[in-house]
């Protein structure tokens, strides 16, 4: 009975949903105008709006021309003050969340203001288009005779202030509506646990009874916990431990490193894996059909979109372009104005356009993460198709990897140095290694003019890492779970320098 009535409002939901939808998809540049408008004549007796003129501004050029460009380390201050409890800085209505993120596994937290109209019109409206789109894509599935396992971070409460700062996982499921929760596995107790390694079996105990239908969290995280589930279970794969299970709604990293070992862990072709582009400071994009690689850019949820194209970023030359200057092909770093109160906030993430009829996007990498130390522009997006087709004639699995520079010295020619962790190693490592660097060559003309003939970069050094080394990397940092990630790419030595120390010490450990 409660599955009937679940299914007939998710229906109607849907198809009201997908109108709605088919109207921004028509009138794009409109939406997106009325969507900054909005914004700013909200905010406009804030402290911000006051200081910036919001009341007077009437177009976008007034808006550019008055309002600057943030990051984090520019809005810190503001943000501290709201955290500390003060009111109407950035924004009208009172912050009481602030989602953890550090965006990388640096040892200090950024705290991003998360409103009461962000979470309701932004965050928890992306999760109903999310199934949305997938049952609208999907007429057949039956997602609903189970549950959906969640994996996300842990709150802690500043109680001094009367806020909550935790993962933005953590903050959505201690906020969800009575019919997520019904829904969904583990139970809140379960899920916000703090301790990642108390977390884990708790989690594995309390779901592997349940009829769970999908799956939802960070690939990385997720596929520690499938085979912890294995591991516990006895069984080979997860459809024998959850026969019903459908889709794998997933984001925060590339899932192209984990697209084979997850074939393994669900080894049915039935099997979909949905894509979402969402971070703390807003949920932007979402896979729109089944067996896409590209994510459509949800424009109605109270976010304004800003673009700088990446040949320009951080010159005297930058250029800042709104969503209807964009071209296809070319890579941007991402600016958005939100109803938390971020005001033109560099993101930090880059984004390529592959349609502007409707916006669909790839997500590229991060700005801060990329290598360009001798001018090869390395991107996250290079890294992941050479492995994709170096994988493809060298069969293994990968968990994990980083890449960082070596530095010119002396006449030495200067390299990349990888670290990859292995699920399963290639049958000839060194054949990987070689075909590795000429599929980056292939995918990056700037990488391979710097390899040709090793003019500026001789081969790249390979470690073949000890198995964990990455877990007990963030282990060390207190960054396991929730939206911690692995820097992929980083033009310092500073996260591979520190991983060679584990990795050397667990090799010592092995081999003596």
């Amino acid at each position: 009975m409660a599955n009937a009535l679940l299914n007939s409002v998710v229906s109607w939901f849907l198809k009201k949903r997908i109108h709605d939808m088919e109207l921004f998809m028509k009138h794009p540049q409109e939406l997106q105008f009325n969507v900054l408008y909005d914004l700013v004549y909200f905010a406009r007796y804030t402290e911000y709006g006051r200081k910036y003129g919001f009341s007077s501004i009437r177009s976008y050029k007034d808006f550019t021309e008055r309002v600057p460009l943030t990051d984090y380390e520019g809005s810190r201050a503001d943000i501290e003050r709201s955290k500390n409890g003060e009111g109407n800085i950035f924004w009208p209505t009172d912050i009481r969340w602030f989602a953890m993120s550090s965006g990388t596994t640096n040892t200090k937290s950024k705290f991003i203001p998360v409103s009461q109209e962000s979470l309701e019109d932004c965050h928890y409206a992306a999760a109903k288009d999310l199934l949305c789109m997938y049952l609208n894509n999907n007429p057949d599935s039956k997602l609903f005779k189970g549950k959906g396992l969640r994996l996300g971070g842990s709150k802690k409460l500043d109680k001094r202030a009367g806020t909550a700062a935790g993962d933005l996982s953590s903050i959505l499921i201690d906020n969800m509506p009575f019919w997520a929760d019904y829904s969904s596995t583990p139970g809140n107790e379960i899920a916000l646990l703090a301790d990642w390694e108390v977390k884990m079996p708790a989690i594995v105990q309390e779901t592997i009874h349940e009829n769970v239908t999908s799956l939802a969290g960070v690939p990385s995280w997720m596929m520690v916990l499938l085979n912890n589930v294995l591991e516990t279970t006895g069984y080979d794969h997860i459809l024998e431990v959850w026969p019903a299970m459908e889709v794998f709604f997933h984001g925060g990293v590339s899932f192209e490193p984990y697209a084979a070992p997850f074939k393994k862990l669900l080894p049915a072709d039935h099997i979909k894996y949905y894509e979402t582009y969402n971070a703390s400071e807003g949920f932007f994009a979402i896979q729109d059909t089944n067996d896409s690689k590209e994510l459509l850019l949800m424009l109605d949820y109270g976010i304004f979109y800003e673009f700088i194209p990446i040949d320009t970023y951080g010159t005297p030359q930058e250029k800042v372009i709104p969503l209807d200057e964009v071209e296809l092909g070319k890579n941007y770093a991402v600016i958005i104005t939100t109803n938390a109160g971020l005001w033109r906030y560099n993101v930090g993430d880059t984004v390529r356009f592959t349609s502007r009829d409707p916006y669909r996007i790839k997500v590229t990498g991060r700005t801060k993460h990329h290598i360009n130390v001798f001018g090869e522009e390395l991107v996250i997006e290079n890294a992941e198709n050479a492995l994709k087709m170096t994988i493809k004639d060298y069969p293994c699995t990968i968990k994990d990897y980083t890449v960082a520079p070596i530095f010119m010295e002396g006449k030495e020619k200067g390299a990349h140095e990888w670290m990859l962790e292995f699920g399963e190693e290639p049958d000839d490592f060194y054949a990987f290694a070689k075909a590795l660097d000429l599929n980056l060559q292939h995918v990056n003309s700037d990488y391979e003019a710097k390899r040709y003939n090793n003019t500026t970069l001789r081969e790249p050094v390979i470690h073949k890492a000890e198995q964990n080394v990455f877990y007990n990397w963030l282990k060390e940092k207190g960054k396991l779970g929730g939206q911690h990630k692995i820097p992929r790419l980083s033009n310092s030595r500073e996260y591979l320098e520190e991983l060679l120390v584990i990795h050397r010490k667990q090799n010592d450990q092995v081999t003596f």
